[in-house]
């Protein structure tokens, strides 16, 4: 039986939202596919916003379970203010979507690892895997990590 889930990745201030039926086997069921910006002025406020946005989606749409792009380390070295920024919004979903819900948090390089026999990079980019694997509203490019984790999680509790 399919159940509904929420994909989330947060990069700056910006929370990318792909929401699908997700059944045992087969392609899954795009129901819809959002990005939700940060409010401008007082983050304080702002992360007050997202909480309550995300919440109330989950709350409202049914949603039995969210997987979300956990925190990444920086490559480079240093760590930079935007980084940090990205993941406070990145906690404020967490805690938003866990009042509502089960929330995993899965870092990419695990589903690299766990997930197929090729990187997220590599299924991000390859079109027919898209195809096979979706059905529903178009997903946009920007949105396919949301997805992936998705399907990635599927047959987990």
């Amino acid at each position: 039986m399919a159940e509904r889930r929420v994909g989330f990745t947060v990069s700056g201030d910006k929370v990318v939202v792909v929401d699908a039926e997700v059944p045992v086997d087969g392609p899954i069921v795009l129901i819809a596919d959002h990005t939700w910006s940060l409010q401008k002025g007082a983050r304080e406020d702002a992360y007050n916003v997202i909480y309550q946005q995300v919440a109330n989606y989950l709350r409202e749409h049914g949603v039995k379970r969210v997987v979300l792009k956990a925190s990444a380390v920086n490559q480079r070295g240093s760590m930079k203010l935007a980084h940090l920024e990205s993941a406070e919004v990145r906690g404020v979903v967490i805690a938003a979507a866990r009042s509502v819900c089960p929330v995993r948090s899965v870092a990419k390089a695990i589903i690299s690892r766990q997930f197929g026999d090729r990187t997220v990079d590599e299924y991000v980019k390859d079109d027919v895997f898209w195809t096979e694997n979706t059905e529903g509203v178009d997903l946009r490019a920007g949105s396919r990590e949301a997805a992936l984790l998705l399907i990635a999680d599927r047959g987990t509790a």
